[in-house]
C-alpha cells in the first residue's frame, strides 16, 4: 500500500508537470502562430516590399544636359559621345600592371593614377571606375582590341558636354565641369545628381546661370542584385528628361566675325538692340577653349593661360574696367546742356587749359582754335571740355552719367559684373578721406581720373544716347524650354530731346563730316551710316619734361604702357537700331585702332540685318 501510494503520487506530480509543459507547447506555438500570422498575413504587404528593395536597387540616370542656341538655332553647346575606359578592380589581380598595359594605348600622368588609385579605394571592387575619358576614335578602337590582354577594363560610351565654336563663345557659353566639395556644399536643397560619378555642372557664363533649366530631370534605373550589390540583370530604365533649350540673342554670324576681327588684340566689344536691349555680339579676346576645361587642363595649358598678359580668362566685356576717355564727352555735353550752357558758345583751345597754377593739356598740343559744342566733340577737344566741366562740376557730371547707365549693373546673365566708378564727392570722402578738388572735376570731364566704366556699360550709354533715351538694359537670353521671354519696356529717362538731338549731331560729325576725328573710319554704305565717338584713356603719367620735349607716340612705348582705344556708335544714322562699344587695351588710339574695327562690326551687323531682317526681329529659328 505505501509503494502504491507513492506511485500514485507520483504519477499525479508527472501529469501535473506534463499539463504546465504542453500548456507552455500550445501556448508557445498559438504565439508563434499568431507572429507567422501577422507577419505572413496581415503584414505581407509591407515585407513583400522590403524584400524587394533588398533585391532591386534603383539606380539614378544623369539626363541629357539642354542644349544652348543662337537666335537663329546655331547649336552654341550640345552633347557629344564620351568615349572612355572603365575598371572593374576585382577582375584584375594587379590593378597597376593593368594601368601600365592601358597607358600604352591613353596617356596616364602620374597625377591621373593618384586619382584613379584613390577613386577605387573608394568604391566597391565590383563598381567601375573611370580610368580615361573622352578619347579618340583610334584610341577607342585600339581599346576595344587590346581588352583581352587588359584585365578589369572595358570599353564604355558615356556623354559629354561639347562647343563647337571653342573660343569664340567661352566668355558667354562658359563651360561645365566635376562637382566639387564646394559646390556640395552650396547646393541649398538635396541634390542626389551632384553625386554621380561624372556628373558635371555649369562653372562659368551660361551653363552656370542656367544649370538647374539645363539639367533636365533624373532617369533611373531598376537593376537586380545580389545580397553583396552586384547587378545581376537590368529590369527596366527611364533615361528622364532632358534639359530645357536655353535660346540667346546672339547672331553667331556676328560674333564670329567680331572674333575674327579683334583675334589679334587684346580686346572686348558689345553690340546691342538698342530698343530691346538684346546682346547680338559679347566679345573678350583673346579667350579659352572650354572643351579643354571640361576634359580636364593639363598644368602647362594652365600656366600659359595664367601667364598670357592678354588675359584670356578675364572677361573683359563684363568685368575689364577701364577709363572711358574721350567717349565720356557726350555725358559732359548732356549734363552741359541740362545746366544751362549755349551749344553755340565758344571755347578757344590753344593746347591747354589754365586752372590756378596748373596746366591742363589737349591732346592736340598746337589747339584746336575756336570751339562750340558740335565741333568740341567732332574734334574731341579736351580743352573745350575742361571748360564745360569746370562751369557746371562735378555734380552735375555724376547724375547725367548715372542716368545713362554707369556705375551701375544691370542684373546681366554672365556672373562677374562689374559696377565701376562714377566719382562724386562723397565717394572720394568716403574712400581716401579727402575732399574733392576742382582739378579732378575737369579730368573727369574728359573720362579720365577716377572714372572707370566696362564695355557693356559703354554699350548701354550708346543705346541709351541712341533711342531718345529710354533706360534700356542689355539682355542675353529669347527663350527658355520653348518659352519665349517678355521683353522689357525701358523707362523713359529724364533728359530733353532735343539735348540728344545736339550730342547725336555731335557724334555724326565724328564719323561723316571733314575732320572728325573718325571720319577715315566711316561707313560709306548709303543708308548704314554710323555716328560715334572717339576715346583714348591715359595709363601712365606723363610729365611736364615729357611735354616739353615732345610726347612719345605710342608706338614707341612698350605694349603695356600705351594708352587704351575706346569707340562707341550706333547706326543707321538716321534710324537708329545698334549700338556698340569696342575697346582694344593698349590699342594707341580710339581713331586708329578702335573705330576701324568697329566700323567693320557694325557693317557687318547691319548687312546681316537687312539680310535676315524677319527673324532678326522675332526670334525666329532658321534653318541652315
Amino acid at each position: 500500500m505505501q509503494v502504491d501510494g507513492r506511485d500514485n503520487s507520483r504519477y499525479k506530480t508527472f501529469t501535473r508537470r506534463a499539463m504546465i509543459l504542453g500548456g507552455g507547447q500550445a501556448a508557445a506555438f498559438v504565439v508563434l502562430a499568431g507572429r507567422m500570422y501577422y507577419l505572413q498575413v496581415l503584414k505581407t504587404d509591407e515585407y513583400r516590399m522590403m524584400a524587394e528593395d533588398n533585391r532591386i536597387s534603383v539606380r539614378l540616370l544623369a539626363p541629357l544636359r539642354g542644349h544652348i542656341v543662337d537666335r537663329y538655332g546655331s547649336v552654341l553647346a550640345s552633347n557629344r559621345q564620351n568615349y572612355r575606359a572603365v575598371l572593374v578592380s576585382e577582375q584584375t589581380s594587379d590593378v597597376g600592371d593593368t594601368l601600365d598595359k592601358l597607358s600604352r594605348i591613353v596617356a596616364i600622368t602620374p597625377y591621373d593614377r593618384k586619382k584613379i588609385m584613390r577613386d577605387i579605394s573608394r568604391s566597391p571592387r565590383f563598381m567601375p571606375v573611370t580610368v580615361a575619358e573622352n578619347l579618340t576614335w583610334e584610341q577607342f578602337a585600339q581599346l576595344n582590341i587590346n581588352e583581352p590582354d587588359l584585365a578589369g577594363v572595358q570599353p564604355d560610351v558615356g556623354e559629354t558636354r561639347h562647343y563647337p565654336y571653342g573660343m569664340e563663345l567661352a566668355h558667354v557659353v562658359g563651360y561645365v565641369g566635376a562637382v566639387s566639395d564646394k559646390d556640395m556644399e552650396a547646393a541649398t536643397d538635396e541634390q542626389p545628381l551632384l553625386r554621380l560619378p561624372g556628373f558635371r555642372i555649369g562653372k562659368s557664363g551660361i551653363e552656370k546661370t542656367y544649370d538647374m533649366q539645363l539639367r533636365g530631370t533624373a532617369g533611373a534605373s531598376h537593376v537586380e542584385v545580389n545580397a553583396y550589390g552586384r547587378v545581376i540583370r537590368e529590369l527596366s530604365k527611364d533615361p528622364g528628361k532632358p534639359g530645357d533649350e536655353v535660346v540667346l540673342t546672339l547672331d553667331m554670324g556676328v560674333q564670329q566675325f567680331a572674333c575674327d576681327r579683334l583675334k589679334e588684340e587684346s580686346a572686348s566689344a558689345v553690340v546691342m538692340d538698342i530698343h530691346t536691349g538684346d546682346v547680338l555680339s559679347f566679345v573678350s579676346t583673346p579667350a579659352f577653349d572650354p572643351n579643354e576645361f571640361n576634359m580636364g587642363l593639363r598644368q602647362d595649358q594652365w600656366d600659359m593661360l595664367v601667364q598670357n598678359p592678354y588675359k584670356p580668362l578675364t572677361n573683359k566685356a563684363l568685368a575689364g574696367l577701364y577709363p572711358p576717355g574721350s567717349t565720356f564727352k557726350t555725358i559732359t555735353a548732356i549734363a552741359a546742356l541740362e545746366a544751362g550752357v549755349d551749344p553755340n558758345r565758344t571755347v578757344n583751345c590753344n593746347g591747354k587749359y589754365a586752372l590756378g597754377n596748373h596746366l591742363f593739356h589737349c591732346w592736340k598740343k598746337e589747339g584746336h582754335g575756336s570751339m562750340d559744342m558740335h565741333n568740341g566733340i567732332k574734334h574731341s577737344c579736351d580743352v573745350y571740355f575742361y571748360d564745360v566741366a569746370k562751369r557746371i562740376g562735378i555734380d552735375a557730371i555724376e547724375k547725367v552719367a548715372k542716368r545713362f547707365g554707369l556705375g551701375e549693373t544691370y542684373d546681366f546673365e554672365i556672373p562677374g559684373e562689374k559696377r565701376g566708378i562714377v566719382p562724386s564727392r562723397d565717394w572720394k570722402r568716403a574712400t581716401t578721406g579727402v575732399s574733392w578738388q576742382q582739378g579732378e572735376t575737369l579730368i573727369t570731364g574728359i573720362g579720365q581720373g577716377f572714372l572707370l566704366t566696362t564695355p557693356l556699360q559703354l554699350a548701354v550709354m550708346a543705346s541709351r544716347l541712341a533711342n531718345g533715351g529710354y533706360a534700356v538694359k542689355p539682355r542675353l537670353t529669347r527663350a527658355i524650354g520653348g518659352e519665349l521671354l517678355p521683353v522689357p519696356q525701358p523707362p523713359k529717362i529724364d533728359v530733353d530731346p532735343e539735348h540728344l538731338k545736339i550730342v547725336q549731331g555731335g557724334m555724326n560729325g565724328v564719323s561723316n563730316e571733314p575732320g572728325g576725328t573718325a571720319f577715315r573710319s566711316r561707313i560709306t554704305e548709303v543708308g548704314m551710316e554710323l555716328a560715334g565717338k572717339t576715346g583714348s584713356a591715359q595709363v601712365r603719367r606723363i610729365s611736364m619734361a615729357e611735354r616739353e620735349g615732345g610726347v612719345r607716340k605710342n608706338e614707341t612705348l612698350e605694349w603695356r604702357l600705351r594708352d587704351h582705344a575706346l569707340f562707341i556708335c550706333f547706326a543707321p544714322v538716321d534710324e537708329p537700331k545698334f549700338a556698340m562699344s569696342l575697346v582694344i587695351e593698349h590699342g594707341g588710339s580710339g581713331s586708329g585702332a578702335a573705330a576701324p574695327a568697329a566700323r567693320d562690326i557694325m557693317l557687318e551687323v547691319q548687312k546681316r540685318n537687312l539680310a535676315r531682317p524677319q527673324a532678326a526681329a522675332s526670334g525666329d529659328k532658321e534653318e541652315g
